[in-house]
């Protein structure tokens, strides 16, 4: 190929290249992302950037607010609510913040640098440390509030099963904390305290009476499922399994290939709007349910096709530049980080565990890692992500939702994708070829004849 494109250097120095002196199909287009294969060192340097700034900006500790000193003895915690986590730009105990710990981990796991396993694990530990003396302080007072209670006493999905599945994540992988107070806690609230529609689907009872919220399923499914593994007990597998088939019976557009954001149980019409993170959330939960559902569990079949009719219709609707739209079917709405983060992580997992086609989907995944690269700034913060979102049931809520370097939905899908892009490399065989990024099985040589060529 290098050959080939020399001489049509060369013929263009000379006279115009036409359909005479020149093979024009290997003419550079003028691409908005790179359009190349990325290698490991690449990609791990996008993810440093990302670690050296969430390392720096999220202290695990406690100080006194009065004199902003850090407590490090916790039997100093005070009795009179002026004790704080010490101030970063993001909480430790977000949702957000579990997916960033599951992004450190599988980091680690494919790189073999231990750093990453080490933020993890630190904050991890720091929380199960602090846990017994602000359980002490509520024995004293129990209306006292102070930064673990949401942690203690959850109020919603959001506050249990993201954080939770990371640390079984983690105890798994060899941490020595004492989380598990902390998992069973979570996973009673998932279990036994979240409200559930009369078939047992979980549900919310805002912004009105039985609404389904497809963010729901990250927010517990990845749990349930994880406490199957750690617990070897059936039933969370069960369950994990029931609340996908149960949320994709209503809100699953077979035609589309697409997942609605919102249901109401009681209203009669349905707008679909189909919003990009909230589709990554869903397909996230799919990929992390496989991974560790029993190959003989009822119902894994059912996931697995429903994983594989998704990424199709997400694959159809990724734009030009590589990432996908705040509403992926309208054109219109601008590119989202976050969602394309989870999708590049998902499909390419999903390639590499064999679910899906790595020559129909590894060109598409790349260019979305090569797009979100270009996401990652300077100090290691992740442009483009939309801020937090409830559901809606008109266009303009989603078409000006805020993004922010501060929405911390951008951090974790970005290391994530990034770390299952590193494994996909190690798996296949990417190579540009006739102009197009190929997959095969195989190492090929593409510095003589090209495959295809006309």
């Amino acid at each position: 190929m290098g050959t080939i494109l020399l001489i049509s250097q060369e013929v263009s120095a000379q006279q115009p290249a036409n359909d005479m002196t020149a093979p024009l199909h290997l003419m550079q287009p003028d691409y908005e992302t790179p359009y190349d294969v990325p290698s490991k060192e690449g990609i791990v340097e996008v993810i440093d950037r990302i670690y050296d700034y969430l390392n720096s900006v999220t202290p695990p500790a406690l100080i006194d607010k009065n004199s902003g000193e850090v407590i490090t003895n916790y039997k100093k915690i005070k009795k009179d609510q002026e004790t704080a986590f010490q101030t970063g730009d993001f909480r430790l105990t977000s949702y957000e913040w579990g997916v960033t710990y599951a992004g450190m981990l599988l980091a680690s796991e494919v790189t073999e640098e231990s750093k990453y396993a080490d933020y993890t694990n630190e904050r991890l530990k720091f929380l199960a440390d602090i846990r017994p003396f602000f359980e002490d302080l509520e024995t004293k007072n129990a209306e006292l509030k102070h930064p673990m209670k949401r942690v203690l006493h959850p109020h919603a999905l959001d506050d249990s099963g993201a954080v939770c599945a990371a640390m079984i994540k983690a105890k798994t992988n060899g941490s020595e904390a004492n989380l598990d107070p902390l998992i069973r806690n979570f996973m009673d609230y998932i279990s036994n305290g979240q409200y559930r529609l009369s078939d047992g689907t979980l549900a919310r009872n805002r912004p009105m009476k039985n609404s389904l919220w497809l963010d729901d399923l990250f927010m517990s499914v990845p749990a349930l499922a994880q406490m199957g593994s750690y617990s070897k007990d059936p039933k969370y597998f069960d369950d994990a399994v029931k609340q996908v088939l149960q949320f994709a019976q209503r809100m699953f557009n077979e035609e589309k290939g697409l997942f609605m954001h919102a249901y109401i149980v009681d209203s009669e019409q349905h707008p679909e709007f189909y919003w990009g993170r909230a589709n990554g959330w869903a397909i996230m939960t799919m990929v992390e349910l496989l991974e560790v559902l029993p190959e003989n569990h009822k119902g894994r079949s059912e996931v697995l096709d429903l994983l594989k009719k998704h990424i199709e219709g997400l694959t159809r609707l990724q734009s030009g530049k590589g990432l996908w739209h705040q509403l992926l079917d309208r054109n219109d709405s601008y590119l989202e980080t976050s969602a394309s983060a989870i999708y590049t992580y998902a499909i390419a997992r999903s390639i590499n565990r064999g679910y899906v086609d790595g020559k129909a989907y590894g060109p598409s995944v790349t260019l979305a890692w090569n797009a979100i690269t270009e996401k990652v700034n300077g100090k290691g913060q992740v442009e483009g992500t939309c801020v937090g979102t409830g559901m809606g049931f008109d266009p303009a809520f989603y078409y000006y939702r805020p993004v922010n370097v501060y929405a911390a939905h951008g951090y974790g899908p970005v290391l994530l994708a990034g770390a299952e892009m590193i494994a996909l490399l190690q798996n296949s065989y990417p190579k540009l070829n006739d102009s197009a990024i190929q997959f095969y099985d195989s190492e090929i040589k593409t510095d003589g004849p090209i495959f295809g060529e006309k």
